[in-house]
């Protein structure tokens, strides 16, 4: 075991991919000689050549598109996106063609579509996309999004394995800060498993991606008032562990819906519309949801951090929940 950082985590699911399969290959916008945007891709053109990391013209709907096209031909591509914000380019791309290739022919389209996601760090409206809402509404697309390192190794492989398309996200606010021990040997995070990463007994607080460090933060804050706060890390957001989700708030009889998108049409709707028609009898409070505001990010870092769900908001939050 080996502690590296959530960047190394996805670098080196990339290394032992292309490694231990000569289909995989990777593409996207200066992802070769560059090493790509955050340089997550930094060395793979030395170990792997021109023709299996390839660097493309500035065009997300070609990237796809093409990826698509080598899928059909047994490749597995893996996608570079320099900003998730981009995808938007590629919608019709993924939600027409490839969420719906298997449905209309028997063809999967085994692509992994991957790019940082996620406020935070100044980016401004144009970079600090969280794009899940966009997507789940699409049948045929899987979506992960990894808190930890761990994860985050383990759910590229995972994906860049299953044989229909995988959009990853990655936080970009993750790809430096957070480190956790991560095995030497081969391993796999299954698609569709929620991870439980604190115990409790009062509210569940279930979130996934960089809002489960902010969720872990609260938790210690509320404890010393004698709160214990259970944190579900979703990691796979389509499919959902529905079954995670419930038996924490079959335990817990209080929901807290915690996520980085805006608010208005976000997944905490959907985890709430699940809670109220399968969950009803389980909860003695209302569902309370914690996301962005309903604005454009904002460049300015004390506006952004207004704008963005925080510990503070979540401790108060949660007080008032349990006084229900």
């Amino acid at each position: 075991m080996a502690v590296i950082t959530y960047l190394e985590a996805i670098r080196q699911a990339l290394f032992e991919e292309m490694s231990a399969d000569e289909r995989v290959f990777v593409m996207g916008e200066d992802v070769a000689a560059y090493g790509g945007a955050f340089k997550v891709t930094e060395g793979l053109l030395e170990k792997f050549g021109d023709k299996r990391v390839i660097d493309t013209p500035i065009s997300e709907i070609a990237i796809v598109g093409s990826a698509i096209g080598a899928s059909y031909m047994g490749m597995r591509p893996v996608c570079e996106l320099q900003f998730i914000d981009f995808i938007a380019c590629c919608f019709d791309m993924l939600t027409n063609f490839a969420a719906t290739s298997r449905y209309r022919n028997g063809a999967g389209v085994p692509i992994v579509v991957r790019g940082p996601s996620g406020g935070g760090v100044g980016g401004g409206p144009f970079h600090s996309l969280n794009p899940e809402a966009l997507f789940l509404n699409t049948p045929g697309l899987k979506m992960v999004e990894p808190s930890t390192a761990y994860d985050a190794k383990g759910l590229l492989k995972a994906a860049i394995r299953d044989d229909d398309p995988v959009l990853y996200f990655e936080h970009k606010y993750l790809y430096r800060r957070i480190k956790d021990e991560v095995p030497g040997d081969d391993y796999i995070v299954p698609l569709g498993k929620a991870a439980i990463r604190r115990e409790g007994s009062d509210v569940s607080i279930i979130t996934f991606g960089a809002m489960v460090h902010t969720a872990l933060d609260a938790a210690k804050q509320l404890e010393a008032d004698g709160v214990q706060a259970e944190v579900i890390d979703l990691r796979s957001l389509a499919p959902l562990d529905r079954d995670a989700i419930l038996t924490s708030v079959a335990k817990t009889s209080r929901a807290v819906l915690l996520y980085e998108a805006r608010r208005t049409g976000g997944i905490g709707g959907e985890l709430a519309a699940i809670l109220a028609e399968e969950a009803f009898e389980d909860l003695d409070a209302p569902i309370v949801r914690i996301a962005s505001e309903d604005v454009p990010v904002p460049y300015s870092p004390p506006l952004e951090a207004a704008f963005l769900p925080s510990v503070e908001k979540v401790v108060a939050r949660v007080k008032g929940l349990i006084q229900y």
